[in-house]
């Protein structure tokens, strides 16, 4: 991929509330909020990936950018912090949003479980339910992305290659 055109690719960067701690989340691609975007535009997928430790979304930048050039710039690629492993510069607003009616207290969210249902809840509340996604795990982040799918089976996958292009 040609340096100048990773240049081009936007990253938006925030800070949010998820499960009430601090949580960065990088969006490459012009889509920052998947569930107020009613546009023709809209994709119908997101590529979610979740880091290995110690859990900073910036390492997987220039991989993300890769994925969304390689994509054709057709999908949001999002990567996700783990709970509380950064923290929102002073001059940085942290975002509150209406966290899931149905989401109850995430016990021990800094511990494995806690961090598997750290990511659940993100995706509860700000990805919508109809939105194939596709889980990118390095490391730990390959482990949680297959615990998500034990404790939610509902999550709706993108299907193997094979089974996309029909």
């Amino acid at each position: 991929m040609d340096s100048e055109l990773k240049e081009d690719i936007p990253v938006h960067e925030e800070f949010i509330l998820c499960g009430g701690v601090e949580t960065q989340v990088l969006k490459c691609g012009p889509w920052t909020d998947l569930f107020n975007d009613q546009s023709v535009n809209r994709p119908k997928l997101l590529i979610f990936i979740l880091p290995g430790n110690p859990g900073f979304p910036t390492f997987y930048v220039p991989f993300a950018k890769a994925l969304y050039f390689l994509t054709n710039r057709r999908f949001p690629v999002w990567i996700i912090s783990h709970a509380g492993h950064a923290l929102a510069p002073k001059d940085k607003k942290v975002l509150t949003t209406s966290e899931d009616p149905n989401a109850q207290e995430i016990k021990d969210i800094y511990g494995l479980s806690g961090q598997i249902e750290h990511k659940l809840a993100f995706l509860r509340t700000h990805v919508p339910k109809e939105m194939k996604l596709v889980l990118i795990g390095h490391s730990i982040g390959s482990y949680i992305s297959l615990q998500m799918l034990k404790r939610a089976p509902e999550l709706p996958l993108m299907p193997p290659t094979s089974e996309a292009k029909k």
